[in-house]
């Protein structure tokens, strides 16, 4: 006991009250505070899927193991391609460049192998495909030696738009 005569004990069952006093009514404000009628999270649209590269064939493909360069003779090949990024604006691989030396002719010819950083760019709508990125540019970075009489650094259009339909003339 204390001076006072009061057991301390007696004093912590108070203490205990008035802090379970306080706590429910600071509960109590903020679930007031807050609007019953609060805006639910809006569901945000699903990022749009990456872009893909067209092969010879117009089929789409994400991260191909092997591309045809020459869709019309097949004497250049990327192969053993090894991605490192793929992303809505650019994708990064190494490889191979597989190039025939056509010496003395095409069909008697080598395959040369060429090492080669690959980066594929500029993504634009696919037509009649909706919704669908296709890249439109390749880069191709010869990292010895790069095939003769091409650049070691060398970009190509892979989008190629039909020209326009002729319109007949009265």
């Amino acid at each position: 006991m204390d001076v006072s005569g009061h057991s301390r004990n007696a004093r912590r069952p108070r203490a205990r009250t008035r802090t379970g006093i306080l706590l429910s009514a600071a509960t109590a404000l903020a679930a007031a505070a807050i609007p019953v009628s609060a805006p639910h999270p809006t569901a945000t649209a699903a990022p749009a899927p990456d872009p893909v590269v067209v092969d010879c064939s117009s089929k789409p493909h994400i991260r191909p193991e092997e591309y045809l360069l020459a869709c019309g003779d097949g004497n250049n090949r990327l192969v053993d391609l090894r991605w490192t990024t793929w992303g809505p604006h650019t994708a990064t691989a190494t490889g191979t460049d597989m190039v025939n030396d056509c010496r003395p002719y095409c069909a008697a010819g080598r395959f040369r192998p060429y090492p080669v950083t690959v980066t594929l760019s500029h993504p634009q709508p696919w037509p009649d495909h909706p919704g669908t990125q296709r890249f439109s540019t390749i880069r191709l970075l010869y990292t010895h030696t790069a095939p003769s009489p091409v650049p070691k650094d060398v970009t190509y259009k892979l989008v190629y738009e039909p020209p326009p339909t002729p319109t007949p003339t009265p």
